[in-house]
């Protein structure tokens, strides 16, 4: 699935300047499309809308779109990890006909886990405007859509594609929200901000199908994978479920925000945890084109000397090989997300105050920046694992960052506003601790857990 990774690759290998900013910048859109777009975009339409609306109106534009981003994480999470496996092996079947019947089968499914409970909430828990309700209700369905279709994404060669998808898609819906507000105030800027959605999905849903031209059959043959790989979707679940603890169970601590609708946040800490996701943007960027690669190129060869019966002494060579990549890889991580994390931290106070960001809120950025250090971190190893199809280990490591998010945000939230935010920054901490401890373990002995732990006939004999 690293396949846009190489094709980056090439524009960075090039002897210019411009291959490189080309190359990081693409890498950038491609993978971290639709959180760039969300806040870049949002940020936009408010200042834009500010003078078209009341402060309520905007929080609860605001909300609605954060409320999405949570639902539509959650929910899309356990199928599209299970949709990305079963693509990896149609891509390694060579069998990619089937690729838009799964498209079309994860985004059903997705669709009907998800209504049923979104649906409702905007029908009958908030109170809002008949239009401004099916806004909402089209609005996750759009922001879902890009999730089910962004797994299909990373298989793509054609980044110049998507990477233009998102920067129209953002043009658009700022420009739009920013002129319908002041005809329709809040559900002007939520219409705006969908038809930039709507540009986005439909662009790329369409190149996704142009690049598996095939009739789409039997949408729903990949939901035997869900019995095979249950651990797969279930850790995906949980993760995602950990990230949002934090921001749940600060919307009911004292500075919370309730809107009249029934709406609530915390924008004191919202705002600060959000931008400071941010930071990991060029780690993330980085990752896809070297350090995923690379290591991809070296797992390949170690298996593939396995497969062809490769002598003993050999296997131990592409193990130390892998091991130099995986080292290397984490060497290049933590110099370029620690300077980028550290120096965020110095300017802190400088960065708010820049952005127009009350500095009642730069102790949790602080912490919310030392925390994406680590979770991003954690993200990357969890992909290492994926690898070597450590499922159950990613379900446990998983169950451990929400138990500690959701524990010690709540022990912060007793503790007082000074200790906001180090209850995310302790589990990214100790998930990222543990998470590297069990990578490091796998991979030092990688030949064992190869011809032995991971081995389906033996583990069958035990049985």
């Amino acid at each position: 699935m690293a396949g846009i990774g190489f094709e980056l690759r090439r524009l960075t290998q090039r002897d210019d300047l411009a291959g490189m900013v080309q190359g990081y910048g693409y890498a950038a859109l491609t993978t971290s499309g639709p959180w760039l777009f969300t806040m870049l975009a949002l940020s936009a339409i408010v200042a834009l809308g500010m003078p078209a609306t009341t402060p309520e109106g905007l929080a609860t534009f605001r909300s609605i779109i954060v409320y999405n981003f949570a639902f539509s994480l959650v929910f899309s999470a356990p199928v599209t990890a299970v949709a990305t496996r079963r693509l990896a092996d149609y891509i390694y079947e060579k069998e990619v006909k089937q690729a838009p019947a799964l498209l079309m089968g994860s985004l059903a499914l997705i669709y009907c886990a998800s209504l049923p409970v979104v649906v409702p909430f905007y029908l009958f828990f908030v109170k809002l405007d008949p239009v401004l309700r099916l806004l909402s209700i089209l609005n996750f369905a759009l922001v879902t859509g890009i999730w089910g279709v962004s797994v299909f994404l990373t298989a793509l060669k054609s980044y110049r594609a998507v990477t233009w998808a998102f920067l129209g898609g953002m043009a658009l819906s700022v420009v739009a929200a920013g002129v319908l507000a002041y005809g329709w105030a809040v559900e002007g800027m939520l219409m705006g901000f969908n038809l930039g959605v709507a540009f986005i999905f439909f662009t790329l849903l369409s190149r996704v199908l142009a690049e598996y031209p095939t009739r789409a059959s039997q949408p729903f043959a990949f939901l035997a994978y869900f019995h095979r790989y249950w651990d797969l979707a279930a850790a995906a679940l949980v993760y995602n479920i950990a990230v949002w603890a934090d921001k749940w169970i600060m919307w009911s601590a004292p500075g919370r925000e309730v809107l009249a609708n029934g709406l609530f946040s915390h924008p004191d800490y919202d705002g600060a945890m959000f931008l400071a996701y941010l930071s990991i943007v060029p780690s993330v960027a980085a990752f896809t084109l070297s350090i995923e690669t690379g290591f991809y190129e070296r797992y390949l060869r170690f298996y593939a000397d396995i497969q062809k019966h490769a002598p003993h002494q050999r296997i131990e060579a592409n193990q130390r090989e892998l091991i130099r990549s995986f080292l290397d890889g984490a060497r290049s991580f933590l110099v370029l997300q620690a300077s980028i994390s550290l120096l965020a931290i110095l300017l802190a106070p400088q960065l708010l105050t820049s952005l127009g960001i009350n500095l009642r809120q730069l102790g949790i950025f602080r912490l919310g920046l030392a925390g994406a250090f680590f979770q991003a971190g954690y993200l990357f190893l969890s992909i290492v694992l994926s690898y070597f199809d450590q499922r159950r280990i990613q379900v446990a490591l998983s169950v451990l960052l929400l138990l500690t998010n959701g524990t010690f945000t709540f022990l912060s939230l007793r503790l007082g506003f000074p200790f906001y935010g180090y209850g995310y920054f302790l589990s990214a901490l100790i998930g990222f601790g543990c998470s590297f401890m069990a990578v490091g373990r796998l991979i030092s002995h990688l030949p064992y857990h190869t011809f032995v732990t991971m081995n389906t006939s033996i583990s069958r004999s035990c049985k």
